[in-house]
């Protein structure tokens, strides 16, 4: 039953090749190891922004410098996969995951102020990641996750592709959230948490939709190929 929901999840998000996949407690993770860096990515820099950010809702980005960062995260990435696909080297799942984590960092980073912007009726005008002491943590946060990834959830068990799942959900759902808020009356109404249930709810919702809608373009485009 765990087998079929992993592979429900991931099944319109990624090849979910064995190969360049990992596994724990004897399951396949949802989707391969670049994937599993880019959704864990997401929601730990997440959670490190919100501890570097507590009590404030920042709606700035990141200076110039951080975003040329961010870039090369994500670029690092597409040079790996391109590069790759295309035969002119080889990679491997401990480089997929690195470029997929640096990746993730990189989109959560853009996106918190955005949602901070769209959702919150008290939100900011600070800017993300002010100040070096901001930037050390967030780099070293970074550092911190690819241990907590390569090294400690591998020896979780079930509780790894428990976590992946959260992960797709999670990321879908905040960037989701994100174009939800664009609708009038929804937008940048929530005080706390709870006030955005609405918000959250449809966002979840359509998050459902796409990874649903996703698994039936690969059914189809399998068969049309078959």
């Amino acid at each position: 039953m765990l087998d079929a929901l992993f592979t429900a999840i991931g099944y319109g998000l990624c090849h979910q090749l064995p190969e360049r996949s990992f596994f724990s407690g004897g399951y396949q993770l949802p989707v391969c190891a670049r994937d599993t860096g880019l959704y864990l990515g997401f929601i730990a820099a997440l959670a490190a922004l919100w501890l570097l950010h507590r009590g404030e809702k920042p709606t700035v980005p990141p200076r110039w410098p951080i975003l040329v960062l961010l870039g090369l995260f994500i670029a690092s990435m597409a040079f790996d996969g391109v590069t790759s696909y295309a035969g002119l080297r080889e990679t491997t799942n401990t480089l997929r995951l690195i470029t997929g984590l640096l990746t993730g960092w990189a989109l959560a980073t853009i996106v918190v102020p955005m949602l901070n912007a769209q959702l919150w009726a008290d939100a900011g005008e600070g800017r993300l990641l002010a100040g070096g002491r901001r930037v050390a943590g967030w780099l070293g946060a970074l550092v911190a996750t690819y241990g907590l990834v390569a090294y400690l959830l591998p020896q979780t068990g079930l509780v790894y592709p428990l976590i992946s799942v959260a992960a797709i959900l999670v990321t879908f759902t905040c960037v989701n959230l994100v174009l939800v808020c664009l609708i009038g009356p929804l937008e940048r109404r929530a005080r706390r948490l709870r006030d955005a249930t609405l918000q959250i709810a449809l966002a979840f919702g359509l998050t459902l939709l796409e990874l649903g809608a996703a698994a039936w373009l690969r059914v189809v485009t399998e068969r049309l190929l078959a």
